[in-house]
């Protein structure tokens, strides 16, 4: 059985990002899913300093180790000031210094979902342009608006975007 690995990209403890996250993994049929907390790996700010003196955060390897033995990803970004949140933007440092192609050519969803109408276009789009760099192998792309109108009782509640969703999710099952 194939294993995906989900996350939002964020540590708030009531993450929109994480919900997305979590409902289009449920959406996978015969297929084992993790869904991560980035809480579960908090990693001080990445610096060249701290990294010579302390070496790679044991949670930042963690991470790694669960993407690597992973057979696909979701990952749904938060937007904070256009761009990632702080903890996944030093988990991301972090782990790139492990390896800097840490996404080892998994079949990616790449998500995003915001209050606002642009529904995270912002850090999207860095992470679209961005992750390939990384290894990252981005079979399907998602992006919610206006959350709190869309998503509701744990699930999308607007029919064509939730079919826009199924069709992402159901590709990257094909790709795994």
């Amino acid at each position: 059985m194939k294993k995906i690995l989900a996350f939002g990209a964020s540590n708030s403890k009531t993450s929109i990002n994480k919900q997305l996250a979590t409902y289009a993994s449920s959406l996978l049929k015969n297929t084992e899913v993790e869904v991560l907390d980035l809480n579960d790996f908090d990693v001080p700010t990445y610096s060249v300093d701290l990294e010579g003196k302390s070496g790679i955060p044991d949670n930042a390897q963690q991470l790694l180790n669960k993407i690597i033995a992973s057979d696909g990803l979701i990952i749904s970004l938060a937007e904070h000031n256009g761009a990632y949140t702080a903890i996944f933007k030093s988990l991301f440092d972090w782990m790139s210094r492990i390896d800097v192609k840490l996404f080892k050519q998994k079949p990616m969803l790449l998500m995003s979902t915001s209050p606002g109408a642009r529904g995270g276009q912002s850090v999207f789009e860095i992470a679209e342009n961005r992750f390939p760099i990384h290894d990252a192998n981005i079979v399907a792309k998602f992006s919610l608006p206006s959350f709190n109108d869309n998503f509701k009782e744990e699930k999308i509640v607007d029919a064509d975007l939730n079919t826009s969703l199924v069709e992402a999710v159901n590709t990257l099952a094909e790709r795994l």
